[in-house]
């Protein structure tokens, strides 16, 4: 009898000890720790960038697919200016293609490529997404050519403080450059990379895009 009871009280022990590892071996899987992305893409459809535009449109449509449904997609047309043409899911794929059907159409009246602007809304919802628990990243898919109101374009002297200062808030924010000149892309690196860790600035021209996408994934933990 003592000799059962004692079987029945090493067997309980036992199991409540495997029942313990199992729950803290759950609370440590990487589900817990689990991160939205917000995506936040800027498309230009300006004059200079009308041939790569629909492999470009395809690109996003490929990395909408691969994020995970709790993840958010958000996107920009860039020309003489820019705004958001989708906000949402990124495996609604019917509706982010007939957004960009619909609104990435060329317009010879408009003339420019706000590049500067649009990187200013980005760094606002990157900022935003930041406080409401996702992991941001901006993509900016064109050839980075400045044209238009210089205004709108991107101010190379002062971009580094700024994204600086945003990475104070949104340490894990990444940089996509996809489609630029390797002589523009260079520009890039050369402004950005001291003060950016080279894992999350990602740059690739035309022939490289999909080595860039690899390492994006791997950034966001995708």
């Amino acid at each position: 009898m003592f000799k059962r009871t004692l079987s029945l009280g090493l067997l309980l022990f036992l199991t409540i000890y495997v029942c313990k590892l199992l729950i803290v071996g759950f609370r440590n899987m990487d589900l817990a720790e689990f991160k939205p992305v917000a995506s936040i893409f800027l498309l230009d459809i300006s004059a200079s960038n009308r041939d790569m535009q629909s492999e470009q449109e395809q690109l996003i449509l490929r990395i909408c697919k691969r994020l995970d449904s709790e993840d958010h997609a958000l996107i920009y047309i860039v020309s003489e200016d820019t705004y958001n043409i989708y906000d949402g899911n990124p495996h609604k794929l019917p509706q982010i293609k007939e957004a960009m059907k619909r609104r990435g159409e060329f317009d010879a009246k408009s003339y420019g490529t706000a590049y500067g602007l649009a990187l200013k809304k980005a760094v606002a919802d990157a900022l935003r997404y930041e406080e409401n628990g996702y992991k941001p990243a901006i993509l900016i898919l064109g050839d980075l050519e400045n044209e238009g109101d210089i205004k709108k374009q991107i101010n190379w002297n002062t971009l580094p403080k700024n994204i600086k200062n945003t990475i104070k808030y949104v340490p894990d924010l990444s940089l996509v450059f996809l489609y630029a000149h390797p002589q523009k892309l260079d520009t890039v690196r050369q402004t950005l990379l001291p003060v950016m860790d080279d894992k999350n600035l990602i740059m690739a021209s035309e022939e490289n895009v999909d080595i860039a996408i690899r390492k994006f994934m791997e950034a966001v933990g995708r």
